[in-house]
């Protein structure tokens, strides 16, 4: 699948090079007065810790703010971004938090792309967890994607994508097998969404039957929710999903904004209760997926990561 080979070269080398073009690490005194919460970064598929582009973004981060900084890896990284159930990749992550001693009066979260679902169900379902501070969120799928693209390069990726197009992307095997397809949402298969999506129903609260309160209280007991978009994303379909914001059912043609969803007005999961609570940013920048300047960064992620955060001052759209 292009989804592959996309999100490797996008979540490694973009960022790398847009962080080799030179980022200032000078940082107000003041900002720093008090100690910072260590911060976690959750990357996305087909990437790992050990990439220099994503050991850079991290590094960068922590000499931004003070803060001790860890990349959180599941298994060896790349492989099992693709392959692992999204669920089992949640889990595992649940246990290193709780094993990280210095987390353990809480931290910020970054997600970047897929690692923004992973951390939303660590917050939503990691049990005697410590808390989380603030949730910075990077282009990250939140409402689904309503495709998977295609792949045209590598024998590999196209051998999957012929797999998932002909058992189906709601099918066990595809499901259990290829974590992507965890937030597939096919506007027009809603049913088939439901029925055999083993991850986004869940986490976003969407089953009436299963619907747990808990989740709601969970996520919404964070301090700030910093949601940051890319406008010219060609990964995420819609680039809308990083606001929560998606097609109606049955409908590829309109992009609702995340007001005028049931996930939002029934509040499923607390965004609405954030939101209301003026804890939820609606940031954009111009760029391609993950896709992030330096001045971008420290306007829009480098504040929720400071001791004294104070959401007034910065940029966002507030419904």
């Amino acid at each position: 699948m292009e989804l592959l080979v996309r999100y490797r070269t996008l979540f490694s080398v973009s960022l790398l090079l847009l962080l080799r073009a030179g980022i200032s690490l000078e940082q107000d005194v003041g900002a720093l007065s008090l100690s910072p919460l260590p911060f976690i970064v959750l990357h996305g598929i087909g990437d790992a810790c050990r990439n220099e582009g994503l050991a850079r973004f991290t590094q960068v981060l922590m000499v931004m703010t003070g803060a001790d900084g860890y990349c959180i890896e599941i298994g060896d990284g790349m492989s099992d971004s693709f392959f692992m159930r999204l669920d089992k990749q949640a889990d595992i992550v649940c246990e290193q938090v709780k094993s990280i001693k210095a987390l353990q009066n809480g931290y910020n979260m970054v997600g970047l792309s897929q690692g923004n679902v992973i951390g939303r169900a660590v917050i939503e379902y990691c049990e005697d967890a410590p808390p989380v501070n603030n949730f910075v969120s990077l282009g990250g799928p939140h409402a689904g994607i309503a495709a998977v693209p295609l792949c045209r390069a590598l024998i590999l990726c196209r051998l999957l994508d012929a797999i998932i197009i002909r058992l189906g992307v709601y099918s066990s095997y595809v499901q259990n097998n290829f974590a992507p397809t965890g937030f597939v949402k096919i506007p027009t298969d809603m049913e088939g969404y439901y029925r055999g999506c083993l991850f986004l129903p869940k986490l976003n609260n969407e089953l009436p039957e299963s619907r747990n309160e808990t989740y709601k209280q969970r996520l919404s007991s964070i301090n700030y929710l910093a949601l940051i978009k890319f406008e010219a994303d060609a990964v995420l379909y819609p680039a809308d999903t990083a606001w929560f914001g998606f097609f109606g059912a049955n409908d590829f043609r309109k992009v609702l904004p995340a007001v005028e969803t049931d996930l939002y007005k029934e509040d499923w999961i607390g965004l609405k209760t954030l939101d209301e609570a003026g804890r939820v940013a609606f940031l954009s920048v111009p760029g391609g997926h993950l896709a992030i300047t330096e001045a971008e960064m420290q306007e829009m992620v480098v504040p929720y990561l400071l001791p004294n955060f104070q959401p007034s001052h910065l940029p966002g759209y507030y419904y």
